[in-house]
């Protein structure tokens, strides 16, 4: 297993951000914190309890979203980003961000915070000489207007993107709403993940292919409800970027026993596995191959297939050796 590449392809930048950096940059900007140091702060900012379910889970980012209060915390943290990956021992990873909800808190401008993330990715590339892809994320909680906004902040930088996601509200803001969205998306020439059969069920993915024109998928861990997609996702090699701590902690399924990984693994899919939001869920990628996967039943062998299923669909190449 060692000698594979270790490759995270589901990772929000804006879902890692240290505990630390949170403190320091509450205190640079004189924002008040729930907690005064490391100890008091990291329940605040990071899941502690087994499985808090998805509104705890997303309040987690109140506090961590709410210290970018200028463009150069969105720069320290895409850099930071880049040195955690290399610290974890990763070859390979793809961070992903949405410059509106990282914006939001303080009303920064987001072309501002795409140029920032730009600038800190770059540096961490220079610095520590990882591999890293960028996925600039539309946000579908905020609507169809707004996702056109974030469209044209990340499109400043679009040669310094791989692929555009869509994440957010999969419930209440359907795949069909951001069908021209994607299709300027792909006629720019960028791949293309969406979040997808997570909260929603295999209808959900089935509407991100069709509709968006999703080469992978974001979690797709409803598509086990569905014989005919689980056939067509064999069929067309179109990946899916699972994340077994962070489902359990937004109750997407109730214990890693229940994840359907493995059955998607034996039924031949190009499943993989990854961290989703580091820094909140209190986990890294060997957490996940070390811990969460056997917990969810994986033994050796496939936890290896999943690590050589994300060699295969990583956006950019890797010459597996």
């Amino acid at each position: 297993m060692e000698s594979l590449p270790k490759i995270d392809l589901h990772r929000h930048l804006d879902g890692n951000i240290r505990t630390a950096t949170i403190l320091d940059l509450g205190r640079q900007h004189g924002i008040e914190l729930p907690g005064t140091d490391l100890e008091s702060l990291r329940p605040y900012v990071s899941i502690t309890e087994p499985a808090p379910g998805l509104v705890a889970f997303l309040e987690k980012f109140r506090w961590s979203i709410g210290v970018l209060a200028d463009a150069e915390a969105c720069r320290r943290i895409a850099f930071e980003n880049v040195e955690d990956a290399k610290n974890e021992g990763l070859d390979y990873v793809e961070l992903r961000f949405s410059p509106w909800f990282m914006a939001e808190a303080h009303g920064l401008n987001p072309q501002a915070v795409v140029e920032a993330v730009v600038a800190g990715i770059d540096e961490g590339r220079a610095a520590f000489g990882v591999k890293v892809a960028l996925i600039g994320i539309l946000s579908r909680t905020y609507g169809e207007d707004v996702a056109w906004k974030e469209l044209e902040a990340l499109f400043t930088c679009r040669s310094r993107l791989t692929a555009v996601d869509l994440a957010g509200d999969e419930v209440n803001f359907p795949a069909g709403l951001f069908k021209k969205h994607f299709a300027r998306v792909r006629d720019a020439g960028l791949h293309v993940t969406v979040h997808a059969g997570e909260a929603a069920g295999a209808e959900s993915i089935w509407d991100a292919i069709r509709l968006l024109g999703a080469e992978r998928i974001g979690h797709g861990i409803r598509a086990i409800e569905d014989p005919v997609l689980m056939d067509f996702l064999r069929e067309r090699r179109i990946g899916l970027e699972c994340c077994l701590t962070s489902n359990i902690q937004t109750s997407s399924v109730p214990d890693y026993a229940s994840h359907p990984l493995r059955s998607l693994l034996e039924a031949g899919l190009l499943a993989t596995i990854n961290t989703d939001d580091p820094g909140i869920s209190g986990i890294d990628l060997d957490y996940e191959f070390r811990t969460a996967a056997p917990a969810a039943g994986l033994i050796g062998a496939q936890i290896e297939l999943a690590r050589r299923n994300a060699v295969e669909i990583a956006f950019e190449s890797w010459n597996l050796k």
